[in-house]
């Protein structure tokens, strides 16, 4: 089968410039899948509210974290997708689109169909299935698709953030900063609004040693830390599960600042681990590794260090490769 691999992640706005934020903002608040809310009132609070008093400050942000290649969520993507097209070979071509960004998902596609491919494999790079991500995602593609004058056969990736190699590569990565030199590891994982789960009674701090359903983002969240403490050997009072990212209260708790401001004052040193990641962008180098580093030694934290995504580590590769590999007919 002519086959190809097809790499999805958020987005980048075209620059940091304050037009370019904007736009990308807007596209991005707009699914309904991110916001949702009845079409006119997510067409007010986006277009009249959010975006307007936002923008300015985020493309600050953006001009913070920004690079001469680039903003780094899409410089990783693209090593990412040449190292995975050199671990290919001839197996499958490797391409990457972006929910929000050129090259969308609609027209990497439509390029993608004048290939003939009889199998495509989509890679959401978002480890843990959440509706406002991979949901989102799933829906684009399978609507691009079905455009196709052929349909291919089409192998969706919702989630692995349970593959053994995968959170080998994690263990690794952590590892590698000493985790036996702190008093307490805090694994951060992106918020959602409390409206976003199937059920509005959180778990908070139960351990899941279960698999659970892998659209329960919350119990997933538990889970995969579960399995990643499993694997360092870590006692129950030395991690923590926490949530960043926040636009309300009604969004998942424990709040991660308000975890760290905790972990401050009890003199802690504290090492941080955003899984929800695989590459570095402004919720891990800006959020958690300054202004939630700021917020730390502001309420007397002892020592604080961010643990790097998994960017372009090889072992994230051999885990993306076995991956492909498994959900496909390669």
């Amino acid at each position: 089968m002519k086959s190809a691999v097809l790499l999805i992640t958020i987005g980048t706005p075209k620059s940091y410039s304050v037009p370019d934020v904007r736009k990308y903002l807007s596209h991005f608040l707009n699914d309904p899948y991110v916001i949702n809310i009845p079409w006119l009132w997510r067409k007010i609070l986006v277009n009249l509210i959010i975006v307007p008093f936002r923008a300015a400050k985020s493309a600050t942000k953006y001009q913070q974290i920004w690079t001469e290649d680039g903003f780094p969520l899409y410089v990783y993507l693209k090593k990412v997708r040449d190292q995975l097209a050199n671990r290919m070979g001839s197996d499958a071509d490797v391409w990457f689109a972006m929910s929000y960004a050129s090259p969308s998902i609609e027209e990497v596609l439509k390029r993608m169909e004048n290939e003939a491919y009889e199998q495509v494999t989509v890679v959401p790079l978002f480890p843990n299935y959440a509706n406002s991500t991979t949901g989102s995602i799933y829906n684009s593609v399978n609507k691009a698709i079905k455009l196709w004058r052929r349909e291919p056969q089409l192998n969706f990736i919702k989630s692995y953030y349970d593959h053994p190699l995968f959170l080998d590569a994690w263990v690794d990565r952590i590892k590698g900063y000493n985790p036996d030199g702190y008093d307490h590891i805090l694994f951060s994982f992106h918020g959602l609004p409390l409206s976003h789960l199937p059920s509005k009674t959180q778990i908070n701090g139960i351990k899941v040693k279960e698999v659970p359903n892998y659209d329960d983002y919350e119990k997933v969240c538990y889970h995969f830390t579960y399995l990643i403490a499993e694997r360092l050997g870590l006692k129950e009072k030395q991690y923590s599960l926490a949530f960043q990212s926040r636009m309300s209260k009604r969004w998942l708790r424990p709040f991660t600042d308000e975890r760290l401001v905790a972990l401050a004052e009890q003199k802690q040193k504290v090492l941080v681990v955003a899984l929800s990641f695989v590459a570095d962008c402004l919720e891990t180098t800006l959020e958690l590794g300054e202004e939630y580093k700021e917020i730390f030694f502001a309420h007397g934290g002892e020592e604080y260090q961010l643990v790097d995504s998994l960017n372009d580590n090889s072992k994230w590769l051999d885990a993306l490769e076995n991956i492909v590999m498994e959900n496909s007919s390669l």
